[in-house]
Protein backbone atom coordinates (compact mmCIF):
# COMPACT_ATOMS: atom_id res chain seq x y z
CA UNK A 1 0.00 0.00 0.00
CA UNK A 2 2.85 2.36 0.84
CA UNK A 3 4.47 1.75 -2.57
CA UNK A 4 1.17 2.37 -4.36
CA UNK A 5 0.70 5.65 -2.50
CA UNK A 6 4.24 6.71 -3.36
CA UNK A 7 3.73 5.79 -7.02
CA UNK A 8 0.46 7.74 -7.23
CA UNK A 9 2.03 10.74 -5.52
CA UNK A 10 5.01 10.65 -7.89
CA UNK A 11 2.70 10.46 -10.92
CA UNK A 12 0.68 13.41 -9.64
CA UNK A 13 3.85 15.44 -9.16
CA UNK A 14 4.99 14.66 -12.70
CA UNK A 15 1.66 15.72 -14.14
CA UNK A 16 1.62 18.95 -12.16
CA UNK A 17 5.24 19.68 -13.08
CA UNK A 18 4.48 19.26 -16.78
CA UNK A 19 1.59 21.70 -16.40
CA UNK A 20 4.06 24.26 -15.05
CA UNK A 21 6.42 23.90 -18.00
CA UNK A 22 7.82 26.94 -19.74
CA UNK A 23 5.10 29.07 -21.30
CA UNK A 24 4.52 28.98 -25.01
CA UNK A 25 6.15 31.82 -26.91
CA UNK A 26 3.39 34.14 -28.09
CA UNK A 27 3.42 35.86 -31.44
CA UNK A 28 3.57 39.65 -31.51
CA UNK A 29 -0.12 39.71 -32.44
CA UNK A 30 -1.07 37.47 -29.50
CA UNK A 31 1.06 39.55 -27.12
CA UNK A 32 -0.58 42.74 -28.40
CA UNK A 33 -4.03 41.26 -27.88
CA UNK A 34 -3.26 40.35 -24.27
CA UNK A 35 -1.74 43.75 -23.54
CA UNK A 36 -4.78 45.48 -25.06
CA UNK A 37 -7.09 43.48 -22.80
CA UNK A 38 -5.03 44.37 -19.71
CA UNK A 39 -4.74 48.03 -20.69
CA UNK A 40 -8.43 48.43 -21.50
CA UNK A 41 -9.49 47.78 -17.91
CA UNK A 42 -10.18 51.16 -16.32
CA UNK A 43 -9.20 49.89 -12.86
CA UNK A 44 -5.60 49.72 -14.12
CA UNK A 45 -5.52 53.52 -14.45
CA UNK A 46 -6.32 54.63 -10.90
CA UNK A 47 -3.23 55.78 -8.99
CA UNK A 48 -1.07 53.40 -6.96
CA UNK A 49 -3.78 50.77 -6.82
CA UNK A 50 -4.11 50.93 -10.59
CA UNK A 51 -0.36 50.48 -10.99
CA UNK A 52 -0.46 47.41 -8.76
CA UNK A 53 -3.36 45.98 -10.76
CA UNK A 54 -1.63 46.72 -14.06
CA UNK A 55 1.62 45.13 -12.90
CA UNK A 56 -0.13 42.03 -11.62
CA UNK A 57 -1.99 41.60 -14.89
CA UNK A 58 1.10 42.16 -17.06
CA UNK A 59 3.39 39.86 -15.08
CA UNK A 60 1.98 36.59 -16.52
CA UNK A 61 2.28 37.98 -20.06
CA UNK A 62 6.00 38.73 -19.70
CA UNK A 63 7.27 35.13 -19.76
CA UNK A 64 5.49 34.25 -22.99
CA UNK A 65 5.67 37.66 -24.67
CA UNK A 66 7.04 37.87 -28.19
CA UNK A 67 10.70 38.79 -28.51
CA UNK A 68 9.68 42.12 -30.06
CA UNK A 69 7.52 43.14 -27.11
CA UNK A 70 9.23 41.47 -24.14
CA UNK A 71 11.57 44.46 -23.44
CA UNK A 72 8.59 46.81 -23.61
CA UNK A 73 6.52 44.71 -21.22
CA UNK A 74 9.51 44.55 -18.85
CA UNK A 75 9.96 48.34 -18.99
CA UNK A 76 6.29 48.88 -18.18
CA UNK A 77 6.48 46.39 -15.32
CA UNK A 78 9.58 48.06 -13.89
CA UNK A 79 7.85 51.43 -14.01
CA UNK A 80 4.60 50.15 -12.48
CA UNK A 81 6.47 48.33 -9.71
CA UNK A 82 8.40 51.46 -8.75
CA UNK A 83 5.30 53.68 -9.02
CA UNK A 84 3.29 51.36 -6.80
CA UNK A 85 5.76 51.52 -3.92
CA UNK A 86 4.70 53.28 -0.74
CA UNK A 87 7.47 55.86 -1.30
CA UNK A 88 8.62 55.65 -4.93
CA UNK A 89 12.10 56.92 -5.71
CA UNK A 90 11.39 59.97 -7.88
CA UNK A 91 14.88 59.95 -9.42
CA UNK A 92 14.53 56.30 -10.34
CA UNK A 93 11.09 56.95 -11.83
CA UNK A 94 12.46 59.85 -13.86
CA UNK A 95 15.17 57.55 -15.21
CA UNK A 96 12.58 54.92 -16.10
CA UNK A 97 10.30 57.44 -17.80
CA UNK A 98 12.16 57.27 -21.13
CA UNK A 99 12.03 53.45 -21.27
CA UNK A 100 8.35 53.56 -20.27
CA UNK A 101 7.55 56.03 -23.06
CA UNK A 102 9.62 54.03 -25.56
CA UNK A 103 7.66 50.92 -24.56
CA UNK A 104 4.42 52.76 -25.30
CA UNK A 105 5.76 53.86 -28.69
CA UNK A 106 6.87 50.31 -29.52
CA UNK A 107 3.47 49.00 -28.51
CA UNK A 108 1.75 51.59 -30.70
CA UNK A 109 3.95 50.69 -33.69
CA UNK A 110 3.65 46.91 -33.41
CA UNK A 111 0.05 46.68 -32.19
CA UNK A 112 -1.92 48.82 -34.59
Amino acid sequence: MKKLTTAVLAAALLVSASACAAPTQLTTEQTCERIRIVGSDTSANAGKTGMIILGNRLRPILNGASDDLKPSVQAILDYTDESAKESPDEEKLAGMQEAYQKAGTTFSQLCQ
